[in-house]
């Protein structure tokens, strides 16, 4: 028989207007007695549903991360009961035999016997922060995008810069592309083009006056470059103002920030940038092996009948993932990943070395 956990627990299913609500009590025979109850998503019902627990002495709360509709209950709850939040897959109901009512029981049943797996919940100064840079990184993609846009409105319009310049954003690229849409090909001054080019690309004036020789911008690219251009600088000032803000914020454990950052790989900001995913808190994890899992870069293990399977990453850690390969493929570039990998070579032939030395046992 299982060993029951919670004597008394609710099972919360979760929408966008309802809440249905399952409070499950176990007597000492193990006989189980449920009340049930909806409310909706108005703020003063949500607290009519928390006095609701209270009233009947339940302090233990188990409910799916659906969407965002979670997060104003859990705000509701979370100072005065114990909320489990878990994934979808840990409880769901068997497929034909699924209503709201049914959902809700299901997972107070699961979590009255503890089977339930709960998410990793930050606290709330590190939820804050963490949505800042998650913000910062939907700024960064959109700005990607742009980017995109504007290479797009080039090579439709035969400016073949980013074939030359290692960056097409930068200072001469900018500045040439000005230029071209203030003129057309038979007006275009190659004296004036040289000018614009900055000391680093003097070396391949000849190769970017041969890439603009016969552009055409016809007006429809040059207003899209033009709007594509300006709502680039605009973000980049977004994406400005959320990291100062991220760094405001950071204040009170700047000194995890630098101890984080003298890995190799690590910045400041990818340092601020993880740890607002992660928390400073490391004991919420089991190991190195689990914190890696938890992030989206561990295998799983998918073997039967000795034969395996896909063992693909998972696809958790959508804000994090990124960030962390990005950091190790600096690493991998560092010179202090260099002489770690050396280091390593090193102690290890010591090794062989002692081991060699060593009389032989029988």
């Amino acid at each position: 028989m299982m060993k029951l956990k919670y004597s008394i627990c609710c099972g919360l299913d979760v929408h966008k207007n309802v809440i249905v609500a399952t409070i499950v009590t176990t007597n000492k025979d193990g006989i189980s007695e449920y009340q049930q109850k909806s409310f909706s998503t108005i703020n003063s019902d949500i607290q009519r549903f928390h006095n609701w627990l209270i009233e009947n002495n339940c302090y233990h709360v188990c409910m799916e991360s659906t969407g965002k509709y979670w997060i104003p209950i859990f705000n509701y709850l979370e100072n005065d009961i114990d909320v489990c939040l878990t994934h979808p897959k840990y409880v769901k109901a068997i497929k034909g035999k699924k209503t709201d009512k049914k959902d809700s029981k299901w997972i107070a049943d699961l979590y009255k016997f503890d089977l339930v797996r709960c998410s990793f919940i930050p606290p709330k100064d590190f939820r804050q922060l963490r949505e800042l840079s998650r913000y910062r990184f939907k700024l960064v993609c959109m700005k990607s995008s742009e980017k995109n846009r504007i290479q797009n409105c080039m090579t439709v319009s035969n400016v073949g810069i980013a074939s030359v310049l290692s960056d097409p954003f930068g200072k001469t690229a900018t500045e040439i592309i000005s230029y071209l849409l203030e003129h057309t090909a038979d007006s275009m001054d190659e004296k004036a083009v040289r000018k614009l080019i900055k000391k680093g690309a003097k070396s391949k004036s000849d190769e970017i006056i041969e890439a603009i020789k016969g552009y055409t911008i016809e007006t429809d690219q040059a207003k899209k470059l033009e709007l594509a251009r300006g709502h680039l600088e605009y973000l980049d000032d977004m994406i400005t103002q959320t990291e100062v803000e991220l760094y405001v914020r950071f204040k009170p454990y700047y000194e995890f920030v630098e101890f984080v950052s003298t890995m190799p790989g690590m910045t400041e900001l990818s340092s601020t940038i993880v740890l607002a995913e992660t928390g400073v808190d490391m004991d919420i994890f089991d190991d190195a092996k689990h914190l890696c899992s938890w992030c989206g870069l561990s295998p799983a293990n998918n073997e039967s009948a000795g034969k395996k399977k896909s063992v693909r990453i998972a696809k958790a850690g959508d804000y994090l993932k990124p960030m962390m390969v990005q950091c190790a493929l600096a690493a991998i570039k560092s010179k202090n990943s260099l002489i770690l990998q050396s280091n390593m070579v090193e102690s290890k032939s010591d090794v062989d070395t002692k081991r060699q030395s060593l009389p032989l046992q029988e």
